[in-house]
């Protein structure tokens, strides 16, 4: 599991916000594939569990990524 982590960090550093977005875009596509196979009486529990982990992920990539959002430029200007 180490060499897969490891290898994962080295992708991470070679890539640019374009290749995240595609990356995100794939993850969208597999979630929303993995969502029509989930049969239909098990559509609520399974929407409840994946807002969950949304939240769960969202709330601390956010709490990262503020700081770089209201960050002033060297010049005292917003960027």
């Amino acid at each position: 599991m180490k060499r897969l982590t490891d290898a994962a960090d080295r992708y991470l550093r070679a890539c640019d916000w374009r290749d995240m977005a595609v990356l995100k875009l794939c993850l969208c596509a597999l979630g929303m594939l993995l969502g029509l196979a989930v049969p239909g009486r098990k559509k609520r529990p399974a929407a409840w569990a994946a807002a969950l982990v949304f939240a769960a992920a969202y709330v601390p990539l956010m709490a990262k990524f503020l700081p770089y959002l209201l960050k002033k430029s060297a010049d005292g200007e917003d960027i």
